[in-house]
């Protein structure tokens, strides 16, 4: 696979927003979405909104579509594929929606880190409904079109998935381990029709809502969202078959690519 026609969830800002702007580095047209957008609102105290994404795709060189989508509801989801597809072929998804987080970044650092039996049962909620189901919803409605190109889909895990460890919260580890199963169990269903499933596991990575918490954190050795981004290219370009049903990190894909995820 070279470059051609690319879905990026959750690309309002953060790892998403990475993502899509190294796509469009490599001359991808990518469609942004997400629920944060200049007439819809934003669903967050950060910044970013999937218009300003795309426009930043486009100044890098690739083609911007801004669509807000909430990828909880299938029906929207349904739409927005079927709107890229009458466009063309769709030859990457990229699963990076994930509500997960919106307590932590909206200051709740202390019930980040407390134990599962403290803290609220929402957050359990939102790492599964807004953000493995929306990988499953997704790359359901995406399927078809994907089968047509033979493509990839890409769905942003974390090394929790692959096993737990200290400091990873019960739903935190067991939500990054069911996108992992998802990922595997596609990738099985998918192989034969030739099209490729893989987790990436980022690092710290420094979106803005990890930067709001930078004074707790030892980022010598983090990732930029577009470093993180330009593996994410370079996955695309190679034999997608590769890693197809894995978990990859994303710092083997910068030493198998020879790139740089820190800038």
């Amino acid at each position: 696979m070279t470059t051609g026609t690319a879905l990026v969830s959750g690309a309002s800002r953060g790892v998403g927003r990475g993502i899509a702007v190294a796509l469009g580095a490599a001359g991808w047209r990518v469609w942004v979405t997400g629920r944060s957008g200049r007439e819809a609102g934003s669903s967050s105290h950060l910044p970013g909104t999937v218009e300003e994404t795309a426009e930043a795709v486009t100044t890098a060189g690739g083609i911007g579509v801004p669509r807000v989508c909430d990828h909880r509801d299938p029906a929207l989801v349904e739409a927005l594929v079927h709107e890229i597809s009458s466009t063309g072929p769709l030859d990457l998804l990229v699963n990076c929606a994930w509500a997960g987080y919106e307590r932590l970044n909206a200051g709740a650092w202390a019930e980040w880190n407390a134990p599962f039996w403290e803290q609220p049962l929402e957050l359990f909620d939102l790492m599964f409904d807004g953000g493995v189901r929306t990988h499953y919803l997704t790359s359901r409605a995406a399927a078809p079109a994907l089968m047509k190109a033979r493509g990839l889909i890409v769905t942003v895990s974390m090394e929790a998935g692959a096993a737990d460890a200290p400091g990873y919260g019960v739903a935190y580890s067991a939500s990054k381990a069911a996108d992992d199963r998802l990922t595997e169990s596609m990738a099985r269903q998918l192989r034969d029709v030739g099209v490729g499933v893989v987790s990436v596991y980022p690092g710290l990575v420094r979106t803005e809502g990890v930067m709001q918490f930078a004074d707790h954190l030892d980022l010598t050795d983090s990732q930029s969202p577009e470093g993180v981004g330009r593996t994410i290219a370079a996955l695309a370009a190679d034999d997608h078959l590769r890693d197809s049903g894995r978990g990859v990190y994303v710092t083997d894909l910068a030493e198998r690519y020879g790139l740089d995820i820190t800038a």
